[in-house]
């Protein structure tokens, strides 16, 4: 659930920064990262195996196309989230993807916010 809200977050906070995507609300957001989540668990694998070749053909830079494919399916999907051109949906993607990586690196195992304490012992870090 709690990833869930930061993939929500991380759509809301890229339809501010990418011009040819739009959410028009909370629920659009959340919604679409719920749809966006099955569509990684179901279809993502399969079409990576589909396109295995074309894949390691240009050294994995065609999973950001698959990734906006799925981007642009979900907003075909879900009322309220637009995705406006292929370059958006890439952009968009990508940064969909930095976001919640970035939040989720805030996250422990069980879904807490956790943090590293380093204590300085001599002239080392533990």
């Amino acid at each position: 659930m709690v990833r869930w809200l930061l993939v929500t977050i991380s759509i809301i906070i890229t339809s501010y920064l990418v011009q040819g995507i739009v959410v028009d609300g909370f629920w659009s957001a959340f919604f679409a990262a719920a749809v966006l989540g099955i569509l990684n668990a179901l279809f993502r694998p399969i079409l990576l195996i589909i396109t295995l070749p074309i894949n390691i053909f240009t050294l994995g830079l065609f999973t950001l196309v698959i990734n906006a494919l799925l981007l642009k399916m979900v907003s075909g999907v879900v009322p309220g989230f637009h995705v406006y051109g292929f370059w958006s949906a890439v952009f968009g993607s990508l940064l969909i993807s930095l976001v919640s990586w970035l939040l989720s690196s805030f996250i422990d195992e069980r879904g807490k916010v956790g943090y590293i304490d380093l204590k300085r012992k001599g002239d080392r870090w533990e």
